[in-house]
Order: structure tokens, then C-alpha cells, then sequence
């Protein structure tokens, strides 16, 4: 099986398992969703999660986060780990934000990585969820270490990896096989997500097929 044919295997084995794969991050808005990104480092998501519902009812702008005291912030975050580098990266993001952008969070990647302590996965993930742009994809540890198991890069370096699965989606995208009727970008956009979801772990992507269709199967029943 050659890489493009495994790739579009795993990826419509995974939206038929998945259909409603979407970010676990809780947001209602593109700053929301960005501060949410810069917490989940190093941390899962359900505690993100936690620790937003009461952050987002107490900064509510990025003016906000702006004005923050970093200890008073780091207090309000401390559960996610990290909080003293978290919290001192939130208040020079937010900074930019009001001074450059009027508050609010920019739609290009360009802008978005000239952002304190925005790297282009966070951009990633924000363009791509909260303004629905497809610019990327975003590579954490999990992606780097699953693309690897797959197959679907030999690289060790995130923008690198992130290149060899952009050059995957491109190839996903011009196929002519049609997924439920999603459009190219969205399906650019959903491919990570349905790649990653719920399966760390698996040591090839022959054997990640063979789990997913029987996992079907046995939906099935």
C-alpha cells in the first residue's frame, strides 16, 4: 500500500468512526480559543477545560489579560502546570493583541506567529477552529510521534513533519473521491483531527486499519 492510498484509508476509516471530530477546547471566540491553546501545553484538555470555565467569565477581552497582575493570573491557572511561563505569555500576547490589533486575534498565520509566545501550532489550531481557516496542520508531540508510527513522515522536526502532511492533504484534497460532501478545505482541516483521534499509540498504520475496521464491524452489530 503506498502512502497516498494508506493515507486515504486511514482518514476515511477515521471520519466514518468519527464523524463529529472536532477540537476538545472549549471556546466561543477566537481569544477564547487561543488562550485555551497556550493552557493545553503540557496539560490535557479536560483540566483546560476545568480552569476555563471560571477564567473566561473573569477576563473577558484581551485588554483583560492585558492588564493582569501575572502573579493574579498565574493563581487563576495554576492547576494547568507551568502557570508562571503560561501566564507571563498570556499577558505579552494579549499585550500585542490590544497594541497591534485592536484587540482582536488576527486571521493570517503571518500575523498570528508574530504573536508573544504564538508558534505555528497554536496558530494552527486557532485559524483552523475558531475562523475555520485551513493554513496548516498542527503538530504537537502526539502528531509527531504518531505521523512517525504511520508512516506518513520520517522527519523529527515539527515544521518538516508539519510539510510531509500538508503534502498529504494537498493529495487527500485533489482526489476524487468525495467525503460526505465536504469541501476541500474542510476536509484539509478535518484531516488531522480524524488522523489523531483516539488512537496513540498504534505501531502501524496497516495494523491501525485493521483495529478500525473491526472496531466498525462491532459498532456494527
Amino acid at each position: 500500500m503506498n502512502i497516498k492510498t494508506k493515507t486515504l484509508k486511514i482518514i476515511t476509516t477515521l471520519k466514518r468512526l468519527y464523524p463529529k471530530a472536532k477540537c476538545s477546547l472549549h471556546f466561543n471566540s477566537p481569544l477564547q480559543l487561543l488562550i485555551a491553546t497556550v493552557l493545553s501545553a503540557q496539560c490535557t484538555d479536560e483540566r483546560v477545560n476545568i480552569v476555563t470555565k471560571d477564567l473566561f467569565k473573569k477576563y473577558k477581552t484581551a485588554k483583560d489579560y492585558a492588564k493582569a497582575k501575572q502573579s493574579m493570573l498565574g493563581k487563576d491557572i495554576h492547576s494547568v502546570g507551568f502557570y508562571n511561563n503560561k501566564s507571563k505569555s498570556i499577558i505579552k500576547c494579549c499585550k500585542d493583541l490590544v497594541a497591534k490589533h485592536k484587540g482582536k486575534v488576527p486571521k493570517t498565520m503571518e500575523e498570528m506567529v508574530k504573536l508573544a509566545g504564538v508558534a505555528r501550532k497554536t496558530a494552527n489550531v486557532v485559524l483552523g477552529n475558531a475562523y475555520r481557516i485551513s493554513s496548516g496542520i498542527a503538530v504537537d508531540t502526539h502528531v509527531m510521534r504518531l505521523s512517525q508510527r504511520l508512516g506518513l513522515s520520517k522527519q523529527k522536526d515539527p515544521k518538516k513533519i508539519e510539510q510531509d502532511l500538508n503534502e498529504l492533504k494537498e493529495d487527500y484534497n485533489r482526489t476524487k473521491e468525495k467525503i460526505d460532501g465536504d469541501n476541500p478545505q474542510e476536509r484539509g482541516k478535518k484531516a488531522a483531527g480524524w488522523l489523531l483521534k483516539n488512537i496513540y499509540g498504534i505501531p502501524g498504520a496497516d495494523k491501525l486499519i485493521d483495529i478500525l475496521d473491526r472496531k466498525q464491524k462491532e459498532d456494527n452489530r
